[in-house]
């Protein structure tokens, strides 16, 4: 069994697409309509300063704001590939582009994210108490009310991630999922990254969004068991309060299981590889493709294992090119020529911001 070695990179899967991190770079790879791979690179800082983002907890809860606002801009940023038509701009979409200007499309964005977190927060952590609330006159014990609380939110959580997982377009977003996870496991595996040791590899990672969000729940439920005030508005004052304490230290644990292989670790870590067998499926070669280029278009994976450079292995591949020649086996190398062609992406990374400008 090959040593793990963390490497520090990141993804998101998007429509058609993988999104790939490395510290502020990122890249998003999208297999275009007509079968052409097309990378775009971006920085982004995201909120915080440097100081902020090394405290525990603290950098937890930036890092969750941060990977929403990213998210959205690469799903966003995919979709332009797949627009069916041009549709007129709605009366509400042409009074934000005249109030906000060339800043409309960040405002917008951030008000979706905005919804979302108040929307995560109402019925993922507002709801469950509320319906847990209901048994109250017929169960005394806080404890066993804050424990059923904790099963009704995981019950919404699977529950919702069962129900996404229906529609088709979702469950190809699942497949490049899969394939996002499968690279970065043959990358800190210490595999050389081509089509073949992905497929090979893992679709479970334990620095998975989805761990993160089950962790969130079972996080919340130690929470509220030991937390409690006896005014029923504070319960839920303190509900919505505690959301960013509970995101940080979940965070910190998905940041220990993704760095370390000490068994209890590993232990508490199954779970969340569990869920992501709900939100991960077994990519294609296609989709396996656009994960590699999206990698190697913010990672030197090469020279992060110790590898020659790229340069070195075609001198060497040329040597043995020539050898063959003149043993006579030109059927064979035109063959891998073929076959090398085909998994080789054309056209050189571009940036997220160019392109969404020249779509607008």
């Amino acid at each position: 069994m090959s040593t793990i070695r963390y490497s520090g990179i990141g993804g998101q899967a998007v429509l058609e697409g993988i999104m790939m991190k490395n510290q502020d770079v990122y890249s998003v790879g999208v297999r275009k309509p007509d079968g052409e791979i097309e990378v775009h690179l971006s920085t982004y800082e995201g909120i915080g300063n440097k100081r902020l983002k090394r405290l525990p907890i603290v950098r937890g809860v930036i890092s969750f704001v941060d990977s929403l606002v990213l998210g959205m801009k690469c799903l966003t940023f995919s979709a332009s590939f797949y627009d069916e038509e041009e549709t007129q701009p709605s009366k509400a979409d042409q009074l934000i582009d005249k109030l906000f200007g060339e800043k409309a499309e960040k405002v917008v964005m951030d008000l979706t994210v905005a919804f979302s977190i108040v929307m995560a927060v109402a019925i993922f952590m507002v709801l469950p108490y509320f319906a847990a609330a209901l048994l109250r006159k017929v169960i005394v014990s806080d404890t066993l009310l804050a424990l059923i609380e904790g099963g009704i939110r995981l019950l919404l959580f699977i529950g919702y991630i069962l129900l996404i997982s229906r529609m088709k377009d979702i469950q190809r977003v699942f497949q490049y999922h899969g394939a996002e996870h499968k690279c970065i496991n043959c990358v800190e595996h210490g595999l050389e990254l081509n089509v073949e040791n992905v497929r090979g590899s893992s679709k479970e990672h334990k620095r998975c969004g989805t761990s993160f969000m089950l962790i969130v729940m079972i996080v919340s439920i130690i929470f509220f068991v030991f937390i409690r005030v006896e005014s029923p508005i504070l319960r839920v004052v303190f509900r919505i309060a505690l959301v960013p304490v509970i995101a940080g230290v979940s965070y910190e644990f998905i940041r220990l299981a993704g760095r370390s292989e000490n068994k209890l670790v590993l232990a508490l870590s199954r779970p969340g590889m569990w869920m992501q067998g709900l939100t991960t499926r077994e990519p294609d070669d296609d989709m396996i493709e656009v994960a590699i280029a999206a990698v190697e278009a913010v990672f030197d994976w090469r020279t992060w294992q110790g590898r020659e450079p790229l340069e070195k292995e075609a001198e060497t591949v040329d040597e043995a090119e020539e050898a063959q020649l003149q043993a006579g086996d030109m059927g064979e190398i035109l063959e891998e020529d073929e076959k090398a062609s085909a998994e080789t992406f054309d056209g050189e990374p571009k940036e997220v911001e160019e392109v969404l400008e020249e779509k607008a």
